[in-house]
């Protein structure tokens, strides 16, 4: 008995380290988004110190008066234009990754993104229209954010059957009606003229181009609510990562779960698709960057992949913006940036991260 005690506490300590560990890479990933964040702020065509973006910042949070001294072009480029693009970058990347997550989560596939249900094609479909015939809609945001909503939610009812829907005819039919759109939107793309057809490109591409404090406001509150959602949810994705017939035996209600992740989950991807076009991979790499850093527990490993997407994107977004006179669609970025990382991750660490031996 002695014996079996000793072995019990011998094990104890490395839980509690295990815990400590991550939660300082947590603390560790959040540090490195801040100061992402901070050097995004001073990159850009007009030169801005370090201490007059600081001392912007600390006058518009009333913490410093000295503050109102900085140039009124600077106060504008760093507090109306640069920062709220930030913000809504890292919204975007934190909204992306998480979702991806929660749907390799809920699927059991790695390979599957935050678009596999046909979100960005419906989403894309409904900016084309918009920009097409923009009589017929509030805005392009609007039309972007329903049809993104219809494609999840057609794919979802054509994949139910007799009261269930498996994973793989879900996946089938959000290929399917994906496709669908996209042939919609290549004939919007055929009919349109040529100033509708390069609005409707740039769009598809992604970017950050005209972000304002308004498009933080909106996406913000569905970031932060689905994200907490989810994250408070983390325990049962573990149950779910499982299989269905194991939660069915620990007393989870598989496909009532499922259909309230996904929809959470596709919910706050539409809204920011909506806003900002569609920008892939984040939702596909990120989660698999986290679980290297954190194991698969969804209980830190959706609040490290939303760490690592905000900071994902809010680089991206500035290599975007500096790299050239230009700017470059951050949507061809992320992709190209992504992929290499997708073939490095496959080579190394297939075993680990996809569910194998390693």
């Amino acid at each position: 008995m002695n014996t079996m005690l000793e072995d019990e506490f011998e094990k104890l300590p490395a839980g509690i380290f295990a815990e400590r560990r991550k939660l300082l890479v947590l603390g560790g990933l959040l540090v490195l988004l801040l100061l992402t964040c901070l050097i995004a702020l001073v990159l850009g065509a007009y030169n801005v110190s370090l201490m007059d973006v600081l001392r912007i910042l600390l006058r518009h949070l009333d913490l410093f008066d000295g503050a109102a001294e900085a140039d009124a072009m600077q106060n504008i480029i760093v507090w109306e234009v640069r920062l709220p693009r930030i913000i809504l970058a890292a919204l975007v990347g934190m909204t992306l990754a998480v979702a991806g997550g929660v749907f390799q989560g809920c699927f059991r596939n790695p390979l599957v993104d935050t678009f596999i249900l046909g979100v960005a094609s419906g989403s894309a479909f409904g900016a084309a229209l918009a920009i097409v015939i923009p009589s017929f809609f509030l805005s392009l945001q609007l039309s972007a954010f329903l049809f993104g909503a219809l494609a999840v939610a057609a794919a979802y009812f054509t994949a139910r059957v007799r009261g269930e829907t498996p994973v793989v005819t879900l996946i089938l039919a959000g290929v399917i009606i994906g496709s669908v759109f996209d042939a919609l939107v290549a004939m919007l793309q055929y009919f349109a003229r040529d100033a509708a057809l390069r609005e409707i490109v740039f769009w598809l591409m992604g970017g950050f181009y005209y972000s304002t404090w308004k498009d933080v406001l909106m996406l913000a509150p569905f970031t932060i609510a689905s994200t907490l959602f989810l994250w408070g949810m983390g325990w049962k994705l573990n149950i779910l990562s499982m299989g269905d017939e194991e939660a069915k035996a620990l007393g989870i209600q598989t496909e009532r779960l499922k259909a309230v992740l996904i929809a959470v989950a596709t919910l706050a991807t539409a809204v920011a698709v909506s806003l900002v076009g569609i920008i892939a991979w984040v939702g596909l790499l990120m989660p698999h960057a986290a679980r290297m850093l954190l194991g698969p527990d969804h209980r830190y490993m959706l609040p490290g992949a939303a760490l690592l997407g905000a900071t994902y994107m809010v680089v991206c977004d500035t290599l975007a913006k500096t790299l050239t006179s230009a700017e470059i669609p951050v949507g061809i970025l992320t992709s190209l940036v992504g992929a290499p990382f997708l073939i490095i991750l496959l080579r190394s660490k297939a075993g680990a991260v996809f569910g194998g031996s390693p």
